[in-house]
């Protein structure tokens, strides 16, 4: 089923940067950890291979909207958090409305409303 693989990536690519922003909307997270919560409120639905998610977080930084620091915990190796900065959290927010517009007239046109 190629169709619905490439459907399926395609729907992926273009919520993973709002997907990530909400991660991090509580506290800083790393990136394995960003996945696995994604995956957690999907139950199941939604889910990345970690080596995908890094270009995303690297991109999100780039753009000002996230700030990584790396911690090292006893014990642990070393790890990259993340925190949402001030422009991503007005991104969020603006992604939030956009996205519950897009998702309303979708549910709309396909006639899921009263589904």
């Amino acid at each position: 089923m190629p169709v619905m693989d490439s459907d399926e990536n395609a729907r992926k690519k273009g919520s993973a940067e709002f997907l990530v922003l909400a991660q991090l909307e509580g506290r800083p997270r790393h990136g394995y950890e960003i996945g696995a919560e994604i995956e957690r409120r999907s139950e199941g639905a939604v889910s990345f291979q970690i080596a995908s998610l890094y270009p995303v977080l690297y991109r999100l930084e780039r753009k000002g909207l996230i700030a990584g620091r790396w911690v090292e915990g006893a014990g642990q190796r070393r790890r990259r958090y993340y925190k949402l900065t001030p422009a991503g959290r007005k991104m969020l927010s603006e992604q939030r409305r956009s996205w519950s517009a897009f998702l309303s007239a979708v549910q709309r046109a396909a006639g899921l409303e009263n589904a």
